[in-house]
């Protein structure tokens, strides 16, 4: 009886296992068609697609080397139209990205990409940029209104709420200046555009204002004198309009003199720092002393 049993369990795994493998054989065979398939499907596509995709390779070609050529235009008429140099750098950068978007756009509209799913894509990309700069949007449109405004340009000098210096550059985000203590300071634009601009260089002449107080018991007109002969013996002040020396305040025992006249703007601190000696000079020469602050102290 246990061999009977045994025989048949033989017999039963015999013919199990030959069902297996022809299994497995129906599956493999299965999965080559199906690969196959596809892949003749992958390749009938691309035969298709071969020629609308060297026509849209060409035509990206062509679209940068036109878009080349059009910067290349454009920068020489900025250049004609003595563009500031920085501007010209901003707005290269500006069309360059517009231009090379746009040839992007008509490349993938050639390759039957539908252009709602391109208009989509540029606008969630936009938006993430957006989200993620939103801190540097200010920055950004300051930059458009100083490059386009132009309150200053590189090599003036200008007086912020937030710094003084010289302007080294002016860049999409930050302008940079070079304080007279040669150090550099980066001021966001949106500060700079939002704020007080004083540039002290765009005109070609300055005027410079100069106070000196005396007691009122001095030869007033003797100082005048000496005032006018030092101001108008300085090379480095222009002559028309003439120098103003004038009383221009009178205030118990002092009297202030008013000194005014007119230099080129690259002679300014020349002039001022010449004109402080000079008078010392002469005050001293003179024995004219220069009002202090006195204090009457009484004690009991």
């Amino acid at each position: 009886m246990d061999l009977f049993v045994f025989r048949k369990l033989l017999q039963f795994i015999s013919t199990t296992t030959d069902i297996s493998e022809i299994n497995i054989k129906e599956n493999i065979k299965e999965e080559a068609q199906q690969v196959t398939t596809m892949f003749s499907g992958i390749s009938a596509k691309l035969k298709a697609m071969l020629p609308s995709i060297l026509f849209a390779l060409v035509v990206f070609i062509i679209g940068i080397l036109l878009s080349r050529f059009l910067i290349s235009i454009l920068l020489k008429g900025l250049k004609k139209a003595h563009i500031d140099k920085t501007a010209r750098g901003f707005l290269k950068s500006l069309v360059k990205i517009l231009l090379y978007t746009l040839v992007g756009v008509i490349t993938l509209s050639l390759l039957n990409v539908p252009m709602t799913s391109i208009v989509t894509i540029i606008g969630a990309a936009g938006l993430a940029v957006g989200l993620a700069l939103q801190g540097s949007l200010s920055n950004l449109a300051g930059g458009f209104i100083i490059l386009f405004a132009q309150p200053f340009k590189s090599g003036d000098y200008i007086e912020t709420p937030d710094a003084a210096g010289t302007v080294e550059s002016i860049s999409i985000l930050y302008t940079k200046l070079v304080t007279t203590n040669n150090e550099t300071i980066y001021i966001p634009n949106g500060n700079v555009s939002n704020g007080k601009i004083i540039n002290y260089t765009q005109r070609p002449t300055r005027r410079l204002s100069l106070e000196f107080s005396f007691s009122a018991d001095s030869d007033i007109k003797k100082i005048k004198e000496i005032l006018t002969e030092i101001t108008s013996a300085h090379e480095k002040i222009i002559k028309d309009p003439a120098p103003f020396i004038r009383i221009g305040r009178n205030v118990g025992n002092t009297i202030t003199i008013y000194t005014r006249v007119w230099t080129l703007t690259e002679d300014y601190w020349d002039v001022n720092f010449d004109l402080y000696e000079l008078t010392k000079e002469a005050f001293d020469k003179h024995n004219i002393e220069t009002s202090r602050n006195h204090y009457d102290i009484s004690m009991r």
